[in-house]
């Protein structure tokens, strides 16, 4: 049977109350442009902006409509950011106003990846994907950043032993930065099986510290090289995010509590960045 394709709920329909949730915290600066009766425009999305350069070419950052005129260029999505500083962005629609919000708050964590992703294109050439290009890909639309004070809580993780992980979770995750915008773009719906890639931070440090640390791990290349080592989060466990999610029988009813598969063992996934 074909996977049905995901359709955002329309504007008029989402409920405000969405935006409380614990997923959103980061972009609680710009409820407005989520919760207002009409969608931002993209003048209001480059006011907010403000004047951001891209700090590997320097060429000024700014959102345009992805319009045919656009397009026209025929240069890559990742390569127009880069030499030209455009952000192509299509208005009234969910996904790209989230990537738009994720650009806003964190532009050092999007450039990062932007300059990987172009430096894999000009590697492998026109028409082929490196696994670095997935895992970058995967991240920008379905990435966390988690902060642990203690690594040790990694070893249940990697087990896929949800129930300890979770058990311990409320004392040990100081952060939880939803950077991915396809992810937020879900959670406007309320969906419950969505499962983050994540960028594991370990010390006691602050969200902005964590995603610099973040970003310079993945313009540096410590981060995201294969799709198979982000560590996978689904994001209704953690506890406060999920009414319910501490009853016994939760994790069993929830698909997206995958346990690690039979015979394959733990899995080798990223090193944790570590912050002092």
């Amino acid at each position: 049977m074909a996977r049905r394709r995901f359709v955002a709920p329309a504007r008029e329909a989402v409920d405000r109350a969405v935006f409380a949730h614990p997923a959103f915290a980061s972009y609680a600066a710009h409820f407005d442009l989520l919760t207002d009766a009409s969608w931002p425009t993209l003048d209001t999305l480059n006011a907010r902006f403000g004047d951001r350069t891209h700090p590997t070419s320097g060429a000024p950052l700014r959102f345009m409509p992805q319009s045919q005129q656009l397009l026209a260029d025929g240069l890559h999505y990742e390569r127009r950011i880069l030499e030209r500083g455009v952000i192509a962005t299509r208005e009234r629609n969910w996904h790209d106003l989230f990537n738009a919000l994720v650009w806003i708050e964190h532009p050092a964590l999007k450039a990062a990846m932007n300059v990987r992703q172009v430096a894999d294109i000009d590697r492998a050439g026109p028409g082929r994907r490196t696994r670095a290009q997935y895992a970058l890909t995967q991240f920008d639309e379905a990435g966390a950043i988690v902060v642990l004070r203690d690594a040790a809580l990694l070893e249940a993780w990697d087990r896929h032993d949800w129930r300890s992980l979770f058990a311990a979770w409320r004392a040990q995750a100081t952060h939880v930065v939803v950077v991915g915008h396809a992810l937020l773009e879900h959670l406007v719906a309320q969906r419950q099986d969505l499962v983050a890639k994540t960028i594991v931070i370990t010390g006691s440090v602050d969200v902005r510290s964590a995603v610099r640390c973040a970003a310079s791990a993945i313009e540096g290349g410590e981060a995201l090289d294969d799709p198979q080592r982000p560590r996978p989060l689904p994001l209704c466990g953690i506890p406060g995010w999920h009414e319910g999610n501490e009853a016994p029988e939760f994790i069993a009813a929830s698909p997206c509590f995958a346990p690690t598969r039979s015979g394959a063992g733990v899995r080798p996934r990223g090193e944790p960045l570590a912050v002092d």
